[in-house]
């Protein structure tokens, strides 16, 4: 779950320019914050974003994998963010906002 400082910095920079965020170590990994929702992991130099029936399709259909925190089968509802969107800033606050709308659902529930 090593994260390193020169991606967490990458990603942090690419996500502050379509939204606020914070974030915080969380056993070896980086949570990072939106709003005040928890929405988005770094593990192994890999953006993971917060899934749910709404959005999974997209990440599947992107080929993306699940965030796997114990290196087995088990996984999270967190699915790796592709590359070519955390390059490209419009798609990137698209997928942004909707990891958020996640992570506000979650919370009502």
């Amino acid at each position: 779950m090593a994260v390193s400082s020169e991606y967490r910095e990458f990603a942090l920079e690419q996500l502050g320019r379509v939204t606020r965020v914070t974030w915080r170590r969380m056993f070896g990994a980086v949570g990072i914050y939106g709003d005040g929702l928890f929405f988005a992991i770094i593990s192994d130099d890999t953006l993971y974003f917060k899934t749910d029936d709404e959005t999974l399709t997209d990440f599947e259909g992107a080929g993306m994998e699940p965030f796997r925190p114990y290196g087995d089968e088990r996984t999270m509802a967190y699915h790796a963010v592709p590359g070519e969107v955390l390059e490209d800033m419009e798609r990137l606050g698209e997928w942004v906002e909707r990891a958020l709308a996640v992570a506000r659902r979650a919370k009502r529930r």
